[in-house]
């Protein structure tokens, strides 16, 4: 028997879900660019260059208070007010924030809602259809998603675009690279998953097709780091599916080459290798532009 210890810090959790080695029942096409029983680890091709400039685009967001909205004609309603930033870090030599939003808003299906107006900020409105389940807080996500695609659009298309998570359904973001951190499904058949544990730092997965509800290119490399287990550095990619296999495989090679220089080290952050620096560091700033929390905790119970 072998004893491994996570990496992570266990306050962030586990990269890998609790049903990460279980095989996803999405269509998944493992034969894109090799067939599968020539899956074997891959080196960037000869000739693979990386963009002069990288951007690196995410996201946070804060609920600040949960609200309780009686119409005036007497029916109840559940809300949220919530803060959520976006960013982009430019990495030409140096890495630069280009751009950062903030945006506050209540989100509820409470008819005529209006926006909160406090002495630390606004509150916009955003209807939602309905608040039951986790229908405010996808509410949410979504909000700051759009915003994310909001501030990378002024990315040129020759600068190659990680956007911190998966793409589902972004807007505007087709020539964006999904960078996930996370496992909470293997897009492999049984019959590869073996490859994962044979990647080394610098290697990727062949490139796969995952067509589920939203169909994407996608691969797995390897960071450098500590290699505790199989899965230890590694994460996916994916990009959209308006691409041949040739030009999935050729920005594969690209990231695989690009991405392990910016991978973190354990003693300087708590999800490394995964956490990239520069969206460490974008996201530490989006922290800080969110603001006290108390403080607007009391503004909006002032406000009320």
């Amino acid at each position: 028997m072998r004893i491994s210890i996570e990496q992570w810090a266990p306050d962030y959790g586990s990269p890998m879900g609790p049903d990460a080695l279980e095989e996803t029942q999405a269509a998944v096409d493992a034969e894109c660019e090799v067939p599968v029983e020539a899956w074997a680890p891959r080196s960037p091709a000869p000739g693979t260059t990386v963009p002069d400039e990288i951007a690196f685009v995410d996201g946070v967001r804060r609920v600040e208070a949960r609200v309780w909205i009686e119409s005036d004609r007497g029916s109840v309603h559940q809300g949220i007010c919530a803060s959520y930033a976006a960013g982009v870090v430019r990495c030409n030599g140096a890495a630069t924030v280009v751009d950062a939003q903030v945006r506050r808003s209540v989100f509820s299906d409470a008819p005529d809602l209006v926006p909160i107006v406090t002495r630390h900020g606004r509150f916009g409105v955003c209807p939602v259809t309905d608040s039951a389940g986790d229908a405010l807080s996808l509410a949410l996500q979504g909000a700051m998603a759009d915003l994310e695609s909001a501030v990378s659009a002024p990315v040129p298309d020759d600068c190659l675009l990680v956007v911190d998570g998966p793409l589902r359904e972004r807007r505007g973001m087709d020539h964006a690279v999904g960078y996930v951190k996370t496992h909470h499904v293997a897009y492999l058949p049984a019959v590869v998953q073996d490859v994962i544990p044979m990647l080394e730092p610098g290697q990727r997965t062949p490139v796969l097709l995952i067509g589920d509800r939203f169909r994407r290119w996608s691969w797995y490399l390897r960071l450098p780091g500590d290699r505790s287990h199989g899965w230890a550095g590694v994460v996916r990619c994916e990009i959209s599916p308006d691409r041949t296999v040739a030009e999935a495989a050729a920005v594969a090679d690209g990231c695989t080459l690009a991405l392990p220089r910016f991978a973190s080290e354990a003693h300087k952050d708590a999800r490394a290798p995964q956490n990239l620096y520069p969206i460490a560091g974008l996201e530490r700033e989006l922290r800080h532009r969110l603001g006290d929390a108390r403080l607007l905790y009391r503004s909006l119970r002032q406000a009320a």
